[in-house]
């Protein structure tokens, strides 16, 4: 330990009991000098002068040096633990590969080669299949077309059918059916029995076999049903059907049904229709109309327009065999 360290603990125990810090250390300093030696006047203030510039130069560059050192000294330390941490990288990357299985070469035999080009090619068609299966084209949706159409009548020009005893038409909101009555006198309301459920009808001339007896297609709006006696020789039964999105195919069940497919929307009263259910008919109509003429139906017209639109920002690509279905 030098003499000057041997007053550290003094100086360093004062410095920390002066609130203004490094100015106030030198204050009290400069201040005892002062008052208890004769350090300004004993040489005079040019000597005080002199003697504190040449210790705060000496000391001064004492603490640059010590300053460079420890400088250096941090900077070789963070290059060592630099090195240390690629070095380390280094050794785990290495047993990260030696964990690594190499490639490998297996010989199979013809059979098995076989085998697997087998087993590639039906599991291709199951693919094609299903491909298939999800998008029918349009010679497929017309075989189904015709095979539905098979054993059923043409509708009569109510979008209805005429039976043996009776006949009935329909829109899409409505069904009316009209019974003549063979009789040789004029019709009153007791000599008849007509109800009209929710799912059932029945009707005839009391004490006889009822004309018209069995469930009805489907339910019906019992409330607003009604009937009447036309000529005194029939009668006309009127309903609301409780689905008004769907085209009866017969009345009751027994009848011959008709073939939907060729009902003609426009006999319905489209201006009594909502207007969703106006657009769902209209569209029907034009369907119904573009394919007796051969012509695409709006569904397929709108996925031609589509793939027009697709060629037109892609002439690059060839559409020599793309099919409009």
């Amino acid at each position: 330990m030098s003499d000057h360290e041997r007053y550290d603990a003094v100086l360093l125990s004062l410095a920390q009991q002066m609130a203004g810090g490094v100015p106030e250390l030198f204050d009290v300093l400069f201040g005892f000098l002062s008052r208890k030696t004769d350090f300004y006047t004993g040489g005079g203030v040019d000597q005080a002068r002199s003697m504190v510039l040449g210790a705060f130069e000496k000391h001064g560059a004492a603490a640059f040096k010590q300053e460079e050192q420890k400088k250096r000294e941090r900077e070789a330390q963070a290059k060592r633990l630099e090195e240390a941490r690629k070095l380390a990288e280094k050794k785990r990357e290495e047993e990260e590969k030696a964990k690594e299985p190499g490639p490998s070469i297996v010989e199979v035999t013809d059979e098995e080669a076989a085998e697997f080009e087998r087993k590639q090619k039906e599991k291709e068609a199951e693919e094609k299949k299903k491909d298939d299966k999800k998008e029918p084209s349009s010679d497929d949706e017309d075989e189904k077309e015709k095979k539905e159409a098979e054993g059923k009548i043409t509708p009569n020009s109510g979008n209805g059918a005429d039976m043996e005893k009776y006949c009935w038409t329909q829109t899409l909101n409505d069904v009316e059916v009209k019974i003549p009555m063979r009789v040789t006198f004029p019709l009153k309301s007791k000599d008849l029995i007509v109800e009209v459920n929710k799912k059932h009808l029945k009707v005839g001339i009391r004490g006889q076999p009822p004309i018209v007896d069995g469930p009805l297609r489907a339910e019906i709006k019992t409330d607003t049903s009604n009937w009447i006696i036309e000529d005194k020789k029939s009668v006309v039964i009127t309903f609301e059907k409780l689905n008004n999105m769907e085209w009866w195919s017969y009345l009751v069940e027994g009848d011959p049904e008709i073939n939907t497919q060729k009902v003609q929307p426009e006999n319905s009263k489209l201006s009594d229709l909502d207007g969703e259910t106006r657009q769902m008919v209209e569209k029907m109509m034009y369907d119904q109309r573009q394919k007796e003429m051969g012509l695409p139906t709006s569904e397929e017209k709108k996925k031609q327009d589509i793939l027009k639109k697709f060629m037109t920002q892609h002439p690059e690509m060839d559409f020599s065999q793309a099919k409009f279905n």
